[in-house]
């Protein structure tokens, strides 16, 4: 490989790491703010979900991606006919849709409005880590 891809995978790492922190962190957020009683609480909450998707989650996400596809095209004849791949890709496109559910919740909580119960939050809280788990295991062990 040559050093400009290397180059690519390594930003792409970077913000992979950056993404999955926030993945990790906004939905804890999430379950505090649920269980929060009273104003201030609820205000300081909505303040840091917002800055926490805005600041580090939405960015990381777009370059994380922009960054992981470039090394894709980079490297597809290497790669495109390997299951751990697919797999890895379809585990990314879960992530996505994670994200784009947690923008979901921000809103309702910004509005005042909680879509679920504390449990449900605490329940969806573990999937990044699944997807996490799914993903290294693929790029690292290639099973398929």
């Amino acid at each position: 490989m040559s050093t400009g891809y290397l180059w690519i995978k390594a930003f792409h790492v970077i913000f992979v790491i950056t993404w999955m922190a926030a993945l990790f962190y906004l939905p804890r957020l999430f379950i505090y703010h649920s269980g929060a009683t009273d104003q201030i609480s609820t205000e300081r909450f909505k303040i840091m979900e917002r800055k926490l998707y805005v600041i580090i989650m939405r960015p990381s996400m777009i370059l994380a991606t922009a960054f992981g596809l470039w090394a894709l095209a980079l490297a597809w004849d290497a790669f495109a006919s390997s299951g751990w791949l697919w797999i890895k890709l379809l585990a990314v496109v879960g992530l996505l849709g994670y994200h784009h559910y947690c923008a979901r919740m921000l809103k309702a909580f910004a509005a005042d409005t909680s879509l679920h119960s504390e449990r449900f939050y605490r329940i969806f809280n573990e999937v990044p880590a699944i997807a996490l788990i799914i993903i290294v295991i693929m790029v690292v062990v290639k099973p398929f």
